[in-house]
């Protein structure tokens, strides 16, 4: 991850947000065409992934995936084009939260500990350092 960065969510009302998250799952199930592939690629039980598609999907009047069950033939999901317009704005707008961040928190940035910019000296306990020598 660059320095700095944003993270953001959009909410929609109580307990209605998309963020990072919920994108990702998204993308993933684009890619893949699975909610349980995209589960195992996040590195996410199904029953979450379930989860927060069911939430993305109850936000919107329309869905944003649809999801077929399993059986012989297999199951799948699919993204409506409403979801693939959502992973588009939400990816636009987290571009350009991304520039302006780093824009307006350069000066900082340089300041932080984590900065590759800069080499922080190393750490030093306060303790007394005792060295055991063997005979």
């Amino acid at each position: 991850m660059s320095f700095p960065s944003v993270r953001f969510r959009l909410d929609f009302g109580v307990d209605e947000a998309v963020g990072p998250g919920k994108i990702a799952l998204l993308e993933q199930i684009g890619r893949g065409g699975s909610l349980s592939q995209a589960a195992r690629d996040l590195r996410m039980s199904y029953r979450r992934a379930w989860q927060l598609l069911d939430s993305v999907n109850t936000i919107f009047r329309e869905p944003v995936v649809l999801t077929q069950k399993g059986g012989r033939g297999g199951g799948g999901a699919t993204l409506t084009p409403f979801g693939r317009a959502l992973i588009e704005s939400y990816r636009a707008f987290d571009a350009e939260a991304q520039e302006l961040a780093a824009r307006a928190f350069a000066p900082l940035a340089a300041r932080a500990r984590g900065s590759a910019s800069r080499r922080s000296p190393r750490r030093r306990s306060s303790a007394p350092v005792r060295r055991l020598h063997q005979r």
